[in-house]
């Protein structure tokens, strides 16, 4: 009876402890996350705020998080190769980093593994999802659709009022040929509206910058907006000395070009992008399934102004503007 009686005990004992192993186990279950983007630097906003908001969820790398990163170098050509090493890894869930470009190669290289895509246009003219209530598939993150080209020159017409000719400088191939046309178009009509001139210029890779400002000179641009794509961004300081050297008043639609040195920049901030991002890989690696995510749209945008660069170009930003900056540089 005695041993009957001890075999019991333990035999409960073990009952109540396997089941507490299991949940420490299960706490402890390291996360895998694959990062794609088009280049990876140590001081990137974006990246910066996408691991502090894993942090924040107790997320911690080489303890209970493995995230397999995954760098184009600036060329944007590698990012198939790059998404199928993520999927051969049988990673948690892809951030797709790398603007419409990065986000279409993981959607092509995976049709069941989640993605997060931080930033990208119009996720439903470029495939990526089948609306932005109900993405329906494998894919959710941000868009860009609220960032308006009218802001843009409005605000670049206000600071150098004036202009009489400006470019508008995009990447012809970031996007489906549709959602450029319309980007082209809505541009035209908001210059026709301010009393301005627009010429449309392009350029595929950095290479070809200096092409384009000098289709800009002999146009006589006096100004110029920039359609922010990561490609772009893989050199935003070049593209900040080209707007200098060729005394041409520029506006962004991101920060960090600005910082780098451009003269100005509206749109939304990168930090808190990649930041939702990071929101939407938790809620994921929680059982969220990205096809229930919506595909959420910035609601605030801040407005950057150099104002060493403006005394480089010698032009006097005016108070009213100075006073609705998020931000000043001196």
């Amino acid at each position: 009876m005695r041993r009957i009686g001890l075999a019991v005990i333990l035999a409960l004992s073990f009952s109540l402890f396997m089941p507490l192993v299991g949940k420490a186990q299960q706490a402890e279950k390291t996360a895998r996350i694959g990062y794609l983007e088009i280049d990876i630097s140590p001081g990137d906003s974006g990246l910066q705020a996408f691991l502090h908001q894993l942090r924040e969820f107790g997320y911690v790398e080489g303890r209970n998080l493995l995230i397999e990163y995954r760098d184009a170098k600036r060329r944007p050509e590698r990012f198939s190769a790059l998404a199928a090493e993520l999927v051969a890894l049988n990673v948690d869930v892809i951030v797709a980093g790398g603007g419409t470009l990065g986000a279409l190669a993981a959607k092509q290289a995976t049709g069941t593994i989640p993605i997060v895509f931080p930033l990208v246009g119009d996720p439903v003219e470029e495939g990526l999802v089948n609306s932005l209530a109900r993405p329906g598939g494998n894919l959710t993150g941000s868009s860009l659709l609220a960032q308006t080209v009218e802001k843009l020159l409005e605000l670049l017409k206000q600071a150098a009022p004036g202009i009489r000719r400006v470019a508008l400088l995009l990447k012809p191939d970031a996007s489906p040929p549709r959602t450029v046309l319309d980007y082209i178009n809505t541009a035209k009509r908001a210059a026709q509206a301010l009393g301005l001139r627009l010429q449309v210029v392009e350029a595929r890779h950095p290479e070809d910058f200096d092409l384009a400002f000098s289709d800009m000179s002999k146009a006589h641009a006096e100004a110029l907006v920039v359609l922010a794509t990561p490609v772009f961004g893989t050199a935003s300081r070049r593209l900040a000395d080209l707007a200098i050297k060729h005394q041409l008043p520029t506006i962004f639609s991101l920060r960090e070009f600005v910082i780098v040195g451009g003269l100005m920049s509206y749109g939304p901030s990168r930090a808190e992008l990649f930041r939702r991002a990071a929101v939407y890989v938790d809620k994921i690696l929680k059982g969220a399934k990205p096809a229930d995510l919506p595909v959420e749209q910035p609601t605030k945008f801040e407005l950057v102004i150099n104002l060493k660069t403006a005394k480089a170009l010698g032009l006097t930003i005016p108070q009213s503007l100075l006073v609705r900056a998020d931000e000043i540089i001196q």
